[in-house]
């Protein structure tokens, strides 16, 4: 959940419904904007924002009209002067959609799809705000004591599970039209892989050849032969030295392998890696090991983040960053990830971290 509040709006791909032929117009506003300034409704294509549309300020406020073709996509609504850029995602279907543009938040209405969306982002900036006030005290406030620091990290971790628990739901409502299966592919990661595959049971079938949903399908797929209980699938790739070896070496040593996925350039993963070593010390000589997986893409960058982060445990890699072949085989969309194994190669646990994974060593390695 903490990474869906953090995600970019603008990052959400398109999606096709089908529609009657109507007329769409919106009007709307930006702040800050100035009389004569150029306003573009643009296209989500390849990773990158295409013009399709221009709107000049007029009165202080900007309008595109059109006809919709066949289908409901959603498009962006974008702005940019003096170094600034404003982005808004707007649904394309027939009827009067209002657009206003602030520096801190949008407001789109006037359609169903848009309304719906809007409730979702409502709810969702109120909960990413509250889990930021959260966790700054808890890191900037020197005056608590462990307890009170402990409580707010209770509180963030029960407003993380209502903020999960509120897009799941979002989602599930909306799942018969655009809001919901767009939101489902944008998501995906935050739920188990049981809840993905009971949403995507009700995704309606204008929608079940879209590249999207089916790339989430795969992927689901990918990951069911991946968990808990399944066996571990084998690759091989080179070490730091250039050797090449495969991950069923080190698993045949320990009881209990630790496959880290991460990267030099990943915050989080260099954020977590503190508590990894804490717990490859605290367990090793019980027979726990960890095989390291470099999603980099220079072979320099990861050496200097192996010595800077104390790793002193089996490392591979690639070189193919987000094309990493052993990614690819676990399903692995986000690092840090991890996957624990016992001795005989079966999955066992999936994304552990910090505390749980010292507990999990705990239970298994008594």
């Amino acid at each position: 959940m903490k990474k869906i509040l953090l995600m970019a709006t603008a990052g959400l791909l398109a999606f096709a419904s089908c529609q009657e032929k109507a007329g769409y117009t919106i009007k709307g506003t930006i702040e800050g904007v100035a009389e004569g300034d150029t306003v573009y409704l643009q296209n989500f294509v390849d990773g990158s924002l295409v013009k399709m549309d221009s709107a000049v300020v007029k009165g202080g406020a900007f309008e595109f009209k059109g006809t919709p073709d066949s289908v409901t996509v959603s498009r962006y609504v974008t702005y940019r002067k003096n170094g600034m850029r404003m982005t808004a995602m707007v649904f394309i279907e027939k009827g009067d959609i209002t657009l206003n543009m602030g520096v801190e938040a949008n407001k789109v209405a006037g359609t169903m799809c848009n309304d719906a969306y809007q409730q979702f982002m409502d709810k969702f900036v109120a909960i990413n705000k509250e889990m930021s006030e959260i966790y700054q005290k808890s890191k900037t406030d020197t005056t608590l004591t462990d307890d009170q620091r402990k409580d707010l990290e209770k509180q963030l971790a029960e407003k993380d599970s209502l903020g999960t628990e509120m897009v799941y739901n979002c989602i599930n409502e909306n799942i018969n039209n655009l809001v919901g299966v767009q939101l489902l592919t944008s998501y995906a990661n935050a739920f188990e892989t049981a809840k993905v595959k009971a949403l995507l049971d009700k995704v309606p079938a204008a929608y079940s050849a879209d590249k999207d949903i089916v790339a989430l399908k795969e992927h689901i797929a990918t990951i069911e032969k991946t968990e808990v209980g399944q066996k571990f699938i084998d690759f091989a790739m080179n070490t730091p030295e250039g050797k090449e070896v495969k991950l069923s070496d080190f698993i045949s040593q320990n009881k209990y392998t630790l496959i880290d996925f991460w990267a030099s350039w990943c915050g989080p993963c260099r954020a977590e890696m503190p508590n990894v070593v804490a717990a490859y010390n605290a367990f090793k000589a019980k027979g726990f090991g960890i095989v390291g997986v470099s999603l980099d893409n220079n072979a320099e960058a990861w050496k200097k983040a192996i010595k800077d982060l104390n790793i002193t445990w089996a490392q591979m890699s690639d070189l193919k960053g987000w094309s990493c072949e052993g990614a690819k085989l676990y399903g692995v969309r986000a690092i840090p990830a991890t996957v624990l194994v016992d001795q005989e190669g079966t999955i066992v646990a999936r994304n552990l971290r910090g505390e749980e994974l010292a507990a999990k060593l705990g239970e298994l390695l008594k």
